[in-house]
């Protein structure tokens, strides 16, 4: 028997390599591989950094599906269908969206697949495919199988998953409904053994929430400290008003910390259902605490909301610059299916598009709504003036400058790496058409 992975592409304008930035390991990929029996042959086609073989001999075709990947992933599926070839989806946005992804292909796995991998590839084999699989969400215990990622130019750091899921309800959020609210943590055992394997230097810890449980962040920052790696991850603002936390992390290695800064207006942040940030009225000196610790911040804000204005987008870059943060993105709102947020606006007839992951015309970096205060195309501009304005020369070096006396001496020659090449990747990931313009092999 042969599997034939496949991780669909975003899409591309014609003539333009794929964004550097979106080529990371997909673990995904290779936690299906270690799942996957040793007798059973598998080859992997990344559909970012390669041509897919629409002709290679298989048995079944496996496509892991994001909402913005959707699209892309359907047309895959079709060629493969018109062989006679099953395939199977899973991921995000099958789990969000399953009768849609089942109109496109042969069985969904609904969930997390480590509970029913097995028992799919054994349905396969004897011919009794079912048409769903619904895979529990706690438990993962296998240990990534990197050596598919052979010979792919990825960007060179190392995925190392923590965690699974939040705590947060925030209404805007797929990871919040996929895992209910919940935060599963991983086994330390098989993030060290990971973490040594790493054959980089530098190390992104995914997970959602690093510090949801904090006795367990607070005994994994222990354990990683004497692997003496360097490694970046996402948390909350919270983490400032712990003392012993913040040491911990930056013995443990920690550079950078991924903040959902999201709002600074309270309003918005109730809106969001996040107002856990909006009780946080010390923003300022929670953030001076963390770059005081030696720990650099990427702070992410999202705009779209019922109260934002013009004055959002000042109000935020200003914040950005008095801190002089590692990086920043400045991101608008995208109703993802099935959150609160897409139900709201759909009830208010504010959608533009009613499944905009499948609309023809549909371009990355637009809205896919109707905000209250701007107009769709201006809020889409806005975002991209201020991601110009925090990438501008002037205000790289200032944040260089503050980096310096933040972070080592690698990540701070890797912010100038990311940082003066961010201008240019901004333009060239707006008005990208979703799922179009990939070059394809012959059917």
């Amino acid at each position: 028997m042969k599997i034939t992975y496949i991780l669909p592409a975003i899409g591309k304008k014609p003539g333009q390599k794929y964004i550097g930035t979106w080529k990371m390991e997909p673990l995904t990929i290779a936690q299906l591989k270690a799942l996957t029996p040793p007798e059973v042959e598998t080859e992997f086609y990344d559909d970012r950094v390669e041509l897919i073989d629409y002709t290679t001999k298989t048995d079944l075709v496996c496509i892991t599906v994001e909402t913005y990947t959707a699209k892309r992933s359907y047309k895959i599926a079709a060629k493969f269908r018109e062989r006679g070839i099953p395939v199977v989806m899973g991921g995000y946005h099958v789990t969000l969206c399953p009768e849609e992804a089942a109109a496109y292909c042969d069985s969904v796995i609904v969930g997390s697949a480590e509970t029913v991998w097995v028992q799919m590839l054994h349905d396969v084999q004897h011919h009794c495919l079912r048409p769903r699989y619904d895979g529990t969400t706690a438990e993962y215990d296998i240990q990534p199988d990197k050596s598919i990622f052979a010979d792919k130019p990825y960007v060179p750091v190392s995925l190392v998953e923590t965690g699974r899921g939040c705590i947060h309800k925030c209404d805007f959020c797929s990871i919040s409904k996929f895992y209910c609210s919940h935060y599963y943590a991983r086994s330390h055992e098989l993030i060290l053994d990971d973490l040594q394997k790493s054959k980089y230097r530098y190390t992104f810890l995914v997970d959602d929430n690093l510090v949801a449980d904090r006795r367990n962040a607070i005994r994994l920052f222990e354990e990683l400290t004497p692997l003496k790696k360097k490694w970046a991850g996402q948390g909350t603002l919270t983490i400032g008003r712990d003392p012993e936390l913040l040491k911990a992390m930056k013995k443990s290695g920690c550079e950078i910390i991924l903040i959902g800064f999201e709002s600074l207006n309270p309003e918005t942040l109730k809106q969001m259902n996040k107002s856990f940030n909006a009780s946080l009225g010390e923003r300022n000196e929670l953030v001076q605490r963390i770059h005081d610790a030696g720990i650099g911040i990427y702070a992410t804000f999202v705009f779209g909301y019922d109260n934002d204005d013009e004055r959002s987008f000042e109000d935020a870059m200003a914040f950005a610059k008095k801190h002089n943060f590692y990086t920043a993105a400045f991101n608008h709102l995208l109703p993802f299916p099935n959150t609160p947020l897409y139900d709201r606006l759909k009830a208010e007839n504010r959608l533009i598009y009613d499944k905009w992951w499948l609309e023809d015309g549909y371009h990355y970096g637009e809205l896919a709504f109707h905000p209250k205060k701007l107009t769709a195309e201006k809020l889409s501009q806005l975002c991209r003036d201020a991601r110009k304005e925090f990438s501008a020369p002037k205000t790289v070096l200032s944040r260089g400058f503050a980096s310096l006396g933040r972070t080592s001496p690698l990540m701070w020659g890797l912010f100038w790496g990311m940082n003066l090449r961010l201008g240019d990747e901004i333009d060239q990931k707006m008005h990208v058409p979703i799922g179009e313009n990939l070059d394809e092999l012959p059917k």
